[in-house]
């Protein structure tokens, strides 16, 4: 028993002696021996399979679980075949089978283990870093495996027995205890060797396409995997020794902390190393992601500036063509194939998930008009819903998405993930998406017609089609300042006073007296007049609580009418915003375009915090002005009321008006952001000075 337990300590001197050199070998003199043996010849070795093998040796060779023969065995011959390496292993077998020879024989004898892990080096001289360390961890695996399989079998198969006793194995099972210790720091570092080899398995795999060796990320973890390749070996000398030392070894022996101390301590310099792999990895995945994304982006630059006989190729480049079923029939809510929009006029609705109530619903009711039958419709919508990818999916996140996506009735992508970055980078940079939703218009073969269709959607709904800048421009020149084109289908109620030659007021603001008098004033006015007039209160375009209020005091007092649904009261604006922009896209300004210069004034009254008024009759006679002036005159009807039965209304008060014009004014313009591409010098309607621009447009001479 004392020369067994001597033997035990002679194998273990290979890692309980050598604390003088484990400590000094990061060393520079160690690591120019271990580039010394490097002379690659060439051969390449698969190692990505070879060691999804040794993983599986390693996983299934476990100390606390017996295995049974037959357990999983088809599950390995699939996955060896899957895998297909068999043709491999027959070219690295005797490879295999010579260093894990080397390594029981060396371990075996004890000495030093920066020797034998040099010896190692040395018969791997010709492969690659990868290869080096693949190979001596299914060496390892070979001797480690043999060994668990006659351990966990030698109480059931005569074979295993038989071995086991001529190696004279301890009843590793009857000692679990006394081992775990040890077991435990084994499984520790095994576990660490196979994470720092699939790290440099993971490096040689980088496409070199979209990373060089010079790239500075990588040539830095280049720099380190010899060291990574070192100490994986030598812990595989490590490990290989733990496992001959309980060959022979009785019960009385098996404890040591020593040897479990050892064990640790190689297993949190793997993990340190294995860490410092992994960022270098994470810099590296970055670095080809983004070459990934500046590829994948001019490649979606040139789709777009080439002719092509349909609009399939641009569709799957924008809607992540890996995936077969990207988008969702609104209708039927079944995931469908961009194949659904082949040769179809396509509208792309690109939002972010805050989308306003108002103008879904407004979007819904222009697609239904035509989906219904009411017009007939020849494009199809598809919401391209982007997000901010830094922020976690799911909560209520999710919900909202899911919640849009469910009220939305046409095409819709499935999750926003499948909108790729390169993909959203284009809608930024080319397409001048930052808030507010787009509706980019493509032709049958994908050719952008519209960068943004929502302007013509608002101003004129389905009649716009085919959305193109041609028939934008051809609808304009059709197009009259009136009344019937300010309301259009907003009120139908109003178009109905408009055709029976009623007089309409349209007025807004936040100032409750200033509402109150102004309809007292001019309800006085038309009945001395005895002129039909219809008042309605539109507010402003961001409702806010003084407008709710408002709209509550005209309720209540019956002051005028006004409009119960705030989608009506949001359209509105947004179609005279849209008129704006859509005039400004065909270079139109208030010196060459008379409807400028009314959408203007009509904005720059949304702007201000003060009341206003659009007074209306038929088709032609039209007057606006500022809250206070038409207060003003309108307080003086008596002495220019005689006129009106010779001029009519809307002349008499546009004459009256005159005197009340003044030179002092303060106008704001006040537009969304999205003004990335309008001129920069926007004109005053008042006096025709260019306005100051800020986060609103604004001229003040008062």
């Amino acid at each position: 028993m004392a020369s067994t337990a001597a033997a035990a300590a002679t194998k273990m001197h290979l890692i309980k002696g050598d604390r003088h050199l484990y400590a000094k070998s990061d060393d520079s003199v160690v690591m120019k021996q271990i580039l010394a043996t490097h002379s690659p010849d060439g051969r390449d070795v698969d190692t990505r399979p070879l060691l999804k093998l040794v993983e599986d040796i390693l996983q299934r060779a476990t100390p606390s679980v017996i295995v049974s023969p037959q357990a999983h065995l088809e599950l390995v011959e699939d996955k060896a075949h899957h895998l297909e390496v068999v043709g491999m292993l027959e070219a690295l077998a005797y490879t295999i089978h010579k260093i894990s020879c080397e390594l029981t024989c060396k371990c075996s004898g004890g000495g030093d283990a920066h020797a034998t892990t040099l010896a190692l080096f040395n018969s791997l001289t010709h492969y690659s870093w990868d290869g080096k360390v693949v190979i001596a961890l299914a060496a390892f695996a070979v001797s480690y495996g043999e060994f668990w399989l006659t351990a966990q079998l030698h109480t059931v198969n005569p074979l295993a027995k038989s071995v086991a006793l001529l190696k004279q194995l301890p009843d590793i099972l009857e000692h679990t205890e006394a081992l775990k210790p040890r077991f435990d720091a084994l499984n520790n570092l095994i576990k660490a060797m196979v994470d720092v080899t699939k790290s440099i398995v993971q490096f040689k795999e980088l496409p070199s396409e979209y990373i060089s060796p010079d790239a500075p990320d990588m040539a830095m973890a280049l720099a380190h995997i010899p060291t990574a390749v070192y100490w994986t070996i030598r812990s595989v000398v490590a490990c290989d020794s733990q496992i001959i030392s309980l060959i022979g070894l009785g019960h009385e022996h098996v404890s040591s902390t020593s040897e479990a101390w050892e064990l640790s301590s190689l297993a949190h310099k793997l993990s340190n190393i294995h860490e410092h792999l992994t960022k270098q990895l994470e810099l590296c995945y970055r670095h080809i992601g983004e070459k990934k994304h500046v590829e994948a982006y001019q490649t979606l630059v040139r789709l777009f500036e080439t002719v092509h006989i349909d609009n399939l190729k641009i569709l799957k480049a924008l809607m992540y063509s890996k995936d077969d079923l990207p988008l969702v029939d609104g209708t039927t809510k079944r995931r469908v194939s961009v194949d659904v929009l082949r040769r179809k006029i396509v509208m792309l609705f690109i939002s972010d998930l805050d989308i306003s109530q108002e103008e879904l619903f407004v979007l819904i009711q222009i697609y239904s008009d035509t989906h219904q039958g009411k017009i007939e419709r020849h494009y199809e919508v598809v919401w391209l819903p982007i997000i901010d990818r830094h922020v976690p999916w799911g909560g209520a996140k999710e919900e909202t998405f899911n919640r849009l996506a469910s009220m939305m009735p046409w095409y819709s992508l499935h999750h926003p993930s499948l909108l790729e970055p390169p993909v959203i980078k284009y809608f930024r940079d080319v397409w001048h998406f930052d808030k507010r939703p787009l509706l980019v218009v493509l032709d049958p073969q994908g050719k952008v017609v519209c960068p943004n269709a929502l302007h013509m959607m608002w101003i004129w709904g389905s009649l716009a089609f085919p959305f193109t800048s041609n028939r934008e421009e051809a609808l304009w020149r059709d197009e009259t300042w009136r009344l019937e084109f300010l309301i259009d289908e907003i009120d139908p109620v109003m178009l109905g006073w408009v055709k029976e030659g009623r007089h309409v007021c349209l007025y807004g603001g936040e100032d409750i007296e200033w509402i109150r008098r102004f309809t007292t004033l001019m309800r006085r006015a038309s009945q001395e007049a005895r002129i039909p007039l219809e008042m309605v209160y539109v507010g402003k375009s961001s409702p806010r609580d003084r407008v709710k209020k408002a709209m509550t005091v005209i309720a209540n007092e019956k002051l005028s009418g006004y409009w119960q649904d705030p989608v009506m009261m949001w359209f509105f604006w947004s179609r005279l915003e849209s008129m704006w922009y859509s005039k400004m896209h065909h270079g139109k300004t208030i010196e060459n375009d008379p409807v400028v210069q009314e959408v203007m004034t009509m904005l720059s009254f949304d702007g201000s915090d003060d009341g206003w008024a659009v007074v209306s009759r038929g088709s032609v006679e039209m007057v606006k002005v500022q809250g206070k002036k038409i207060n003003d005159c309108l307080e003086q009807f008596d002495k220019w009321k005689v006129r009106v039965e010779e001029e009519g209304f809307i002349p008499a008060l546009t004459n009256a008006l005159q005197p009340f014009h003044t030179t002092e004014h303060c106008t704001r313009l006040i537009l969304p952001g999205d003004t990335g591409r309008i001129t920069e010098q926007v004109v005053c309607a008042e006096c025709k000075r260019p306005m100051e621009k800020f986060v609103l447009y604004r001229c003040c001479n008062d």
